[in-house]
């Protein structure tokens, strides 16, 4: 902790650092330990020595621009000079050391019992029903609404996290742990940051079970308060492994209306009743195609949504309900592919609509009680 600043200016700079956030992290520079130094000539030029957390940092000029804006705001500063240097290894394992609480090595914050955020796996029973486009866009919706989320694309073989919400470059390694990149205020980790274009991921169970706990353990995600995985379609070797890692997640089936999708979309539900997850409920994707005219065509059937709630209800003795009914909208798919989510890209459509109308539902939803401490003692 540095001592208090005998110059008036140089206090007050040291306050407006203060308010700097640094752009991967989320938390004050000062907190971080990254300003090196602060220097005030008698000209009022100021010199900011900043050490970052690599040195290929991609972040670097961001964060030199917002330390240059929050000083030169300062009265008395007449202008600013940022002098960008690299935290050395001792920093940087104190770094790793003070964002994990304390502890050195890497753990999964959310698989402890005290842990408050809810983890929502976004599951199907078949693919191409929309699973990913409802993960990406309830997670911009849910940051909407001013709480502090994460995306884990656990869909390792078929990976579309990054293209949807428009993040085109790596976690920055701060030796053993990730920080993941931001987008539109969401966290975001996913395999695809790391293969080339057009590469394949051949990988079997116990390589895929790794990459799921590194990407839980290894990434800072900070306090969470919503933590989404999207997990490839069926009841595989992912579906298993997240219920082992993260005892506490609960599930959010995504089928269609088609009968076919329906069928399957329960047996990817039904896995709550051996691994002991909750189930949240059900989004029905491609609901209708709204007509000019103001009706609706329900070009994949109607009903399949409801089907699956009152099968999964009956099968697993709680009320699974229908979460909501998304209709197919092209904003929805241009959106997608322009990686900035419906939600945000035309918030005013009807897919939009239904999609920030089941993100409101979700943050309403208390966090459950598996996997939590009761502070029960037997006697």
């Amino acid at each position: 902790m540095p001592a208090p600043a005998a110059d008036p200016l140089e206090h007050a700079v040291r306050q407006a650092l203060a308010t700097v956030l640094d752009p991967e992290i989320r938390r004050p520079v000062t907190d971080l330990g990254m300003i090196r130094s602060v220097e005030v000539a008698p000209t009022g030029v100021v010199t900011v020595g900043v050490d970052l957390t690599v040195a290929t940092c991609p972040m670097r000029d961001t964060l030199a621009r917002d330390v240059a804006t929050a000083v030169r705001a300062v009265d008395g500063v007449a202008d600013v000079r940022v002098d960008l240097g690299v935290m050395s290894a001792e920093q940087r394992a104190e770094l790793r050391t003070m964002l994990r609480g304390g502890v050195g090595e890497p753990e999964i914050p959310f698989a402890k019992p005290d842990s408050l955020t809810k983890v929502y796996a976004v599951a199907s029973g078949k693919g191409g029903v929309g699973k990913s486009s409802v993960t990406a866009n309830l997670a911009v919706a849910l940051a909407e609404q001013g709480l502090d989320v994460g995306v884990v694309d656990a869909d390792i073989y078929g990976f579309s996290i990054p293209r949807m919400l428009g993040v085109d470059r790596q976690p920055t390694r701060v030796d053993n742990m990730l920080l993941p990149p931001i987008a539109h205020g969401v966290k975001v980790v996913s395999i695809g940051m790391f293969v080339p274009a057009g590469q394949p991921v051949v990988w079997r169970g116990p390589m895929l079970h790794r990459a799921l706990q590194q990407f839980l353990a290894d990434v800072f995600w900070g306090d969470l308060d919503v933590l989404l995985l999207d997990l490839p379609p069926g009841t595989g070797d992912i579906a298993i492994s997240v219920a082992q890692l993260l005892p506490g997640s609960e599930i959010v089936v995504v089928t269609t209306p088609q009968v076919a999708a329906a069928e399957v979309a329960e047996r990817a539900g039904s896995i709550a009743t051996q691994t002991q997850q909750g189930l949240v409920g059900v989004v029905e994707n491609m609901s209708w195609l709204e007509q000019p005219d103001g009706s609706r065509l329900e070009i994949f059937g109607s009903g399949g949504g409801e089907r699956v709630s009152a099968n999964l209800s009956r099968a697993t003795g709680t009320d699974v309900p229908l979460l909501g009914q998304v209709p197919l909208d092209v904003s929805l798919r241009e959106a997608g592919d322009g990686g900035t989510p419906v939600v945000l890209a035309d918030p005013a459509s009807p897919a939009a609509v239904a999609l920030r109308d089941v993100a409101l539902g979700l943050a309403r939803r208390p966090r459950g009680l598996a996997g939590r401490s009761l502070g029960v003692t037997v006697v």
